[in-house]
This record gives C-alpha cells, structure tokens and sequence, in this order.
C-alpha cells in the first residue's frame, strides 16, 4: 500500500506533494483509523503531539501515523501475532 507522498518536481519546480496509486479504500480507511488512534493510542498520541510541537501541519501529521500503523500491521501479519500480544 502507498501512502508516501509522490513529488511533482520538475527541474527547479517543486511542486506540491499528494499521496497517490494503490487502492483508494484501502488509504481513506488507514487515514481514518489513524484520526481515531491521534486521539485513543497513547504512543500514537505522544507521536503526534511531538509532530505538532514541530509544527508540522494535520494532515502531515495523519498520514504519518498511518504509515506506522501499516507498517506495524504489515509486521504483526509477517509473525503472525496479534495487537495485544505485543510487547511496547
């Protein structure tokens, strides 16, 4: 799955970056469950107040957080565990 941003540069343009190719379901359902988890996982919770202390904005602060809970879950299906039953 796909959530990193693609840049639209060209020469000295940059352009601005959207996320893009992969299932469009699958990326507006990872956005939601990270808005959810900003506000009721603590270490997700810690994650963003960090990002927005640095001042990154919303959105940039979404999509990393769903980046991570792909790839923890990409990692917890790779070992066959579950949520729960990992250690922090």
């Amino acid at each position: 799955m796909r959530l990193a941003p693609i840049a639209h540069d060209s020469g000295a343009l940059r352009g601005k970056r959207a996320i893009g190719g992969g299932r469009r379901l699958l990326r507006y359902v990872m956005f939601q469950v990270a808005l959810v988890a900003a506000h009721h996982n603590s270490v997700l919770k810690a994650f963003a107040d960090h990002q927005r202390a640095a001042g990154k904005s919303y959105k940039i602060i979404i999509t990393a957080e769903a980046r991570k809970l792909v790839t923890k879950a990409n990692a917890l299906c790779k070992s066959r565990q579950y949520w729960g039953s990992q250690s922090k």
